[in-house]
């Protein structure tokens, strides 16, 4: 058998490792080994923080509905609650995201959130 030299594959596969690496700091952009080590902690921030992302959004287009509506005199959870009760099936990106952009929309949102909150308590009260 004759004797297989990897120079050729093995400089191909550190380039590639290297190149990936690149703005790493120090000797984790320079040196094979310290690239490889930091692209594989790297590759598992990543898959976690992709799903980390979705949970931060959600949690900021919260905040952002919650301010929306304590500004017409309602909290977050109410204004939810009244929305599923008139029937009103917007997203809270969507909902986020009107309640930056156009004020008076959200406010007629939220009339119609008081309204089916207002009716649904009212119905209890009786029932």
């Amino acid at each position: 058998m004759p004797r297989v030299k990897t120079g050729v594959v093995r400089r191909r596969r550190h380039k590639k490792t290297l190149k990936q690496a690149k703005g790493f700091w120090g000797s984790r952009s320079k040196q094979y080994k310290n690239a490889f080590q930091t692209l594989l902690n790297a590759a598992t921030y990543e898959y976690r923080d992709r799903r980390n992302k979705k949970r931060d959004f959600r949690r900021l287009w919260i905040q952002r509905i919650n301010a929306g509506a304590r500004l017409h005199g309602m909290s977050y959870s109410t204004f939810i609650a009244g929305l599923k009760g008139a029937g009103i099936d917007l997203n809270r990106k969507v909902l986020a995201d009107i309640a930056a952009r156009e004020p008076e929309a959200f406010a007629v949102l939220v009339a119609s959130a008081k309204t089916a909150h207002t009716a649904a308590q009212d119905a209890r009260k009786s029932a």
